[in-house]
């Protein structure tokens, strides 16, 4: 019988000189530096010329923004532009999870013996990522999807299902890309990383929304906390750029939020964005219902479209 090959891929030998680089470089004052030019004020006859450029240059879908260039002040408050009314839907099957975000799949499948698989021969300790052991239990024989986004997509986060956030945390790390070359050369990458978790507690039992930070920006804003975060950039015309985010501030040590009351979301609601793109794990508790067996690492995915083809009993 032959025996599997699980040794790691490794990207293309440039990527791995530029990721050795940067894991000696200050992400964090790198990312922020990026993130000041991207909160720059531009007049408003440069914003079509400018962010056009932008636009084209990564992909992005003009046509589903809820707003005109001339409406968005900063490149930063166009990258976390909303959708504009009825462009996407949500699921109507009962119970069924819904994808928080416009992405990529990444690695799907079971919480195996507490561990989550990152790429083929790369695997990562659930209790890592969510730096709570206890935690993370509850996830063992349940499943997990990675989502990434890349520049080109919407890049505000929603709730996969109805219910309640009764606690989230914010957990420093580092600011490492997260794309193709860097999840199949860095090792534990999304366990590395700086991230914001929110447990979100609904008819799917307890689902783990995690949003991993990565380099350039680096920045996750809460909306179910505006406290926390200070208000969300980018939303109207005249909203300013500048508003705090949860993640990548100088000198914040990681914290943990209970709410009592716990805050209520509904199925759809934006609960975090991402400021430039990042990645988004979602852990399931074992009886969640079932991932769609059609889905594989690599496929498109839209907001709202069904992760799950079983509802919870």
């Amino acid at each position: 019988m032959s025996v599997p090959d699980v040794s790691p891929e490794l990207p293309p030998r440039a990527w791995r000189l530029i990721l050795a680089l940067l894991g000696r470089l200050p992400q964090g004052s790198l990312s922020r530096a990026f993130g000041s030019v991207a909160d720059v004020p531009l007049p408003r006859p440069l914003r079509r010329p400018v962010l056009g450029a932008f636009a084209r240059a990564v992909g992005i879908d003009v046509s589903e923004a809820e707003l005109g260039f001339e409406d968005y002040p900063t490149l930063n408050a166009f990258f976390v532009r909303r959708l504009r009314s009825g462009v996407r839907s949500w699921p109507v099957a009962d119970g069924a999870l819904g994808s928080p975000v416009d992405g990529i799949v990444g690695q799907l499948g079971p919480v195996e013996q507490g561990r989550v698989l990152q790429a083929k021969g790369r695997w990562y300790s659930a209790a890592e990522l969510l730096a709570d052991p206890a935690a993370a239990s509850a996830y063992d024989g349940g499943s997990f999807i990675t989502l990434y986004l890349s520049p080109r997509h919407y890049h505000r986060i929603h709730a996969p299902c109805g219910g309640t956030i009764g606690q989230a945390e914010h957990i420093p790390g580092a600011l490492l890309p997260v794309n193709e070359a860097a999840v199949s050369h860095v090792a534990n990458l999304f366990s590395r990383n700086e991230r914001l978790v929110a447990y979100l507690d609904g008819v799917h039992g307890r689902v783990a929304v995690v949003a991993v930070g990565a380099y350039n920006v680096g920045r996750i804003s809460a909306a179910f906390d505006p406290e926390w975060t200070g208000g969300l950039p980018g939303e109207g015309p005249s909203a300013t750029t500048q508003a705090r985010s949860v993640t990548n501030r100088r000198g914040v040590a990681g914290t943990v939020h209970r709410y009592d009351p716990p805050v209520r979301v509904a199925l759809g609601d934006e609960i975090m964005a991402f400021h430039l793109g990042s990645t988004v794990v979602l852990l399931l508790e074992p009886g969640a219902g079932a991932l769609r067996p059609d889905l594989r690492p690599g496929a498109p995915i839209r907001l709202g479209e069904p992760l799950t083809s079983l509802r919870r009993p």
